[in-house]
């Protein structure tokens, strides 16, 4: 394959990703008409990298970061809600949790695009999700049976400015506390104390309301097989805080976007 049928084929999600950076699909365009301007000058800046995604979004961010302007909201569409919430974000934690959360880099590939380390990278994951938190922070309640682990979970939600519900150890805890007050997003283990399922308590709580569930366990090959509910997402046991930062923002930023959509389309 080409050089320019390689480009070609990732240039939808570097659209993508500029769309969602600059604000307007217009401004994002530029930029990437840009990149590509620049890669045309001088074909050579991409062998340096193994994978020609990776050398065209560190391409774009060397261009995007190199205009003063950037990060202001002032290219942003305040008649969209997502605009809004990533307006408030600081532009290189924005960039961090764009590439994690919407381009689904690995850490180590968005670090490089950022020209970060990994440590860095989370560290600015996690700022994002903290500065996200501030515009649509809710109520989070953890299924989790092992104490330390759950302890770790409610102080890393309520970090980011999440309000944790409750914590429940066995499926018919997770029921009570659901019926209580309905969470806003809901991180589950699968295997519970009492040889109960948290997928199972899941599945249940969803027949009576819809809200984003991420399933943090040691047993992931139980949620590939099992009754999966959507939206919904997975995180293998042991898990990065940043991993667990950024998906928890992905989850609720996305889910709140869907949601306006389908109000827009009533």
């Amino acid at each position: 394959m080409s050089t320019s049928q390689s480009v070609a084929q990732h240039l939808p999600y570097l659209r993508r990703y500029a769309r969602a950076l600059s604000g307007s699909q217009t401004s994002g365009d530029a930029y990437v008409a840009a990149t590509l301007e620049a890669l045309i000058q001088d074909p050579k800046v991409l062998d340096s990298t193994s994978s020609t995604r990776i050398g065209l979004y560190q391409l774009f961010t060397k261009i995007w970061n190199s205009v003063a302007v950037n990060g202001k909201a002032g290219d942003l569409d305040a008649n969209q809600p997502v605009e809004r919430h990533l307006a408030q974000i600081a532009p290189l934690p924005r960039q961090a949790f764009l590439l994690v959360a919407l381009e689904g880099l690995s850490e180590d590939d968005a670090a490089k695009v950022l020209d970060v380390d990994v440590p860095k990278l989370r560290d600015l994951v996690e700022l994002s999700g903290r500065e996200l938190a501030a515009e649509i922070a809710t109520d989070v309640l953890i299924i989790e049976d092992e104490t330390f682990i759950a302890l770790d979970l409610e102080g890393l939600v309520e970090g980011l400015g999440h309000k944790v519900l409750g914590v429940a150890r066995t499926h018919s805890e997770a029921i009570a506390l659901s019926k209580v007050k309905r969470p806003g997003i809901i991180l589950a283990d699968i295997q519970l104390a009492d040889g109960s399922s948290g997928l199972d308590a899941v599945n249940e709580m969803l027949r009576t309301f819809e809200v984003p569930v991420i399933f943090i366990t040691a047993y992931p090959e139980r949620f590939l097989t099992g009754e999966r509910p959507e939206p919904a997402f997975l995180i293998a046991k042991p898990f990065q805080p940043a991993t667990v930062s950024a998906v928890l923002s992905q989850a609720l930023f996305f889910e709140r976007n869907a949601k306006r959509r389908e109000r827009r389309a009533s």
